[in-house]
């Protein structure tokens, strides 16, 4: 008579190395790495950074447009034409000249000030909006990595799933072969192991997904990493703050920051628009040559301050005050919109934490506690030749092991997360 002791663990061992083999096939060789090197590469060139700094460059364009408005400017100008005295009985003659002039705006009464001022808030919002992007480059790159790892964990629990169900079904065939099993019951093993092939198949197929999604984050399209470092994530152990701590810190998160500088923006480019009906004072100087004048008066050399106020501008300035006008009260319930949002975010983010830290944290210690429990007993059954299910245990025992690292990672995403809302480390909690 064949000992079950004997059969199960050579064929699940060999089985088992031979998947486990598997893991990684598509990887680069080198050191695993680190979640610290991977965040490092959140910098480096990406379409997403591009972007924000195509866009942050186009403010600052606008801001030095705004700026040069009233430059110093100098025109050569010629001129072909006729011209005749008020001399009842002069004729039109020949009046062609050339004429170099220089001018400079000395006062606008707010058209500059304010352009300028709406063009400043606008690239600081741009820039701001580049420091958001890195922040969630970072989370991205961080949730990927957490990804793969979660991947991998995932593939060994099903790979020992699926070969449990194996030996089972090869059991059974045996069985199956000497009478001792029918064949419903072969046919509900082998239907088993197949769902659990399956279904490994797909976690091998998830490994390689969340490589190639790890590499895009970090700007490394096609360059899949084999092994990763499972990192310690030391600030998962924080105390965490009340929630009235963060709510007085949800005024400076960054994207209340922006909208504030947008509405700032819109106010300032609607008071350019109103000083568009002031006057503007503009010193102008001007040399002038005149190559065949024949008419009295000859300029050469001509100074002076010139005042200009326009009267009537027709409707032009005025609907364009009138847009800018509806643009700032929709930019006005946008950013009480966004800090009812960024208030209700920053809530959840932190009742999150807590049941992670908490309730999600301590189930996972007592389900790996247990697990490895029931593996111990499973061994010690499997020496004595009571159960052959040592191999189930394992996989039970890797699973509970992925359930609390998927707490931890899930943690640290969403204690980042917090961070990137507020704009700043979450503050220290008051002992008392």
């Amino acid at each position: 008579m064949t000992r079950r002791g004997v059969i199960f663990p050579s064929r699940f061992l060999c089985a088992a190395s031979l998947l486990l083999m598997t893991v990684g096939v598509h990887a680069q060789d080198g050191a695993p790495l680190s979640l610290e090197r991977a965040l490092q590469t959140a910098d480096t060139p990406h379409p997403d950074l591009q972007i924000a700094e195509a866009e942050r460059d186009l403010a600052l364009a606008d801001q030095a447009f705004a700026g040069a408005r009233n430059d110093f400017s100098v025109t050569l100008e010629g001129r072909l034409q006729g011209a005749r005295s008020s001399l009842p009985s002069a004729n039109f003659s020949a009046d062609n000249s050339v004429r170099l002039a220089a001018r400079k705006n000395l006062l606008d009464f707010g058209r500059s000030e304010n352009s300028i001022g709406a063009a400043r808030a606008v690239s600081e919002v741009r820039a701001r909006s580049l420091l958001e992007v890195r922040d969630q480059r970072r989370i991205d790159i961080m949730a990927r990595f957490f990804d793969v790892l979660m991947a991998d964990l995932r593939y060994v629990a099903d790979s020992e799933f699926m070969t449990v169900a194996f030996l089972n079904f090869d059991r059974g065939r045996d069985q199956f072969s000497q009478k001792l099993l029918s064949k419903v019951d072969l046919i509900e093993l082998e239907a088993r192991f197949q769902n659990l092939l399956v279904k490994r198949n797909e976690s091998q197929l998830q490994q390689r997904l969340t490589r190639a999604l790890l590499a895009d984050a970090m700007n490394q399209p096609g360059q899949l990493v084999s092994d990763l470092e499972d990192p310690k994530l030391p600030g998962n152990e924080r105390v965490l703050p009340a929630y009235e701590a963060l709510n007085a810190l949800i005024e400076q998160s960054p994207k209340l920051q922006s909208s504030k500088q947008l509405l700032e923006a819109s106010r300032q480019r609607m008071e350019a628009l109103r000083a568009e009906n002031n006057p503007s004072l503009d010193a102008e100087a001007e040399a002038n040559d005149y190559a065949n004048r024949k008419l009295q008066g000859r300029d050469a050399v001509r100074a002076g301050i010139v005042l200009s106020w326009p009267l009537y501008q027709g409707n032009r300035n005025a609907s364009q005050l009138a847009r800018e006008q509806a643009q700032f009260h929709k930019l006005q319930a946008e950013a009480e919109r966004l800090k009812r949002n960024v208030s209700q975010s920053v809530l959840r983010l932190l009742m999150e934490a807590e049941q992670l830290q908490k309730s999600a944290r301590n189930a996972a210690k007592v389900q790996v506690d247990f697990r490895d429990l029931s593996l111990e007993r499973a061994r010690a059954q499997y020496e004595v030749e009571l159960k052959t299910n040592l191999g189930e245990s394992s996989a039970f025992t890797v699973e509970a092991k992925l359930r609390q690292r998927s707490v931890e990672y899930q943690l640290a995403l969403t204690l980042a997360k917090l961070e990137a809302l507020l704009g700043q480390p979450l503050p220290k909690p008051d002992v008392k």
